[in-house]
């Protein structure tokens, strides 16, 4: 009952939903970056069936690594496309497939996308920190001994399956596209299709002016190399503040937008800090957040405001797909009406 790393990607690590209510200790929540494709990959691998779907994960940066079973598994691979194979076959992303004892699992570098997510029946099974399995690399703390995972390290699982598993759940299907990805909204120009990620303003929108504000809108902003698990680096036309953007350090969200001392936004994920001395020009709505997370340095974003109403209205219809698609295909009842 377990995985071999066989071989390492630049960033493999365990993660969940994340580790909350220590912010005020000064521990960061982690978890998955992308979470709805953390969410969809355990409903697929069948974790409905143990009552969560925020078991523990695989998640990788950019690049896959190898995998070896010594159990049978069923796994579900989500997120980015790192073209996974299967003892050298090709295996579908957004699919149920079993895993032999002996199989090897292999994923070169992302086709499109940046973090992918390998989920198992059953969970990957590391020690519970503070009620949560996710790796947060700065405190060393959860996952595997607090570190990025390395070739050689074993992981155990909670299952092995006894029998092989029928009619294999899948989102494969072109049909199913709107299914696989967040219900982010994009801005068109001619060609171009940018990410356009919904922000509710403040708290600290008073600081900027109003033509900074109208810029920080109508701009394109890209995604810099100097990004990473902590938060999305952006460059692009400054954001104008009435007296600089430095302030007293206050609280610091998932999805908050820093504009630093250069006028640029930055906006927090997973790994951010608990606070920051940067004025928040707003925060990105949680149901946006995973398309940042598939963001790829060089690649571009562009912001829009909402009101708290229409950011809460957004996070229920997205609550309400999930829910639909558990109801799909994460119950033996809704397995047999497909």
């Amino acid at each position: 009952m377990a995985l071999e790393i066989m071989e390492a990607g630049p960033l493999t690590t365990v993660q969940d939903r994340g580790r909350r209510g220590f912010a005020a200790f000064g521990y960061q929540e982690s978890g998955a970056c992308d979470k709805y494709a953390m969410e969809l990959g355990n409903i697929l691998a069948g974790n409905e069936k143990t009552g969560d779907s925020g078991q523990a994960v695989l998640e990788f940066t950019l690049k896959g690594g190898k995998i070896g079973f010594t159990t049978r598994e069923v796994i579900a691979l989500t997120g980015a496309d790192m073209d996974p194979r299967l003892n050298g076959s090709p295996i579908p992303m957004y699919c149920a497939v079993t895993a032999e004892p002996g199989d090897v699992l292999s994923m070169g570098t992302a086709v499109r996308g940046l973090r992918g997510y390998l989920a198992v029946y059953g969970g990957i099974r590391v020690p519970l920190v503070m009620g949560s399995r996710s790796t947060n690399l700065k405190c060393r703390i959860g996952g595997l001994e607090g570190r990025a995972l390395q070739a050689g390290d074993v992981l155990e699982t909670a299952g092995g399956l006894k029998e092989k598993k029928t009619a294999p759940l899948s989102l494969a299907d072109p049909e199913n596209e709107w299914l696989r990805l967040p219900s982010n909204p994009y801005r068109i120009m001619g060609a171009q299709r940018t990410v356009l990620v919904r922000a509710v303003p403040g708290p600290q929108a008073e600081a900027f002016t109003e033509e900074g504000l109208h810029t920080f809108e109508r701009s394109f902003y890209r995604l810099t190399t100097d990004s990473n698990r902590m938060a999305c680096r952006f460059s692009g036309p400054a954001v104008g503040t009435f007296h600089g953007s430095d302030i007293i350090s206050d609280g610091i969200v998932e999805g908050s937008v820093q504009i630093s001392s250069d006028g640029m936004p930055i906006v927090m994920l997973a790994d951010h800090q608990t606070t920051g001395g940067y004025a928040k020009i707003g925060t990105v709505i949680s149901t946006d957040i995973p398309a940042l997370a598939q963001l790829r340095p060089g690649e571009q974003a562009a912001f829009k405001f909402v009101t708290p109403e229409e950011g809460i209205a957004a996070c229920r219809r997205e609550a309400e797909k999930l829910e639909w698609i558990r109801s799909r295909f994460g119950s033996a009842e809704g397995r047999k009406q497909r």
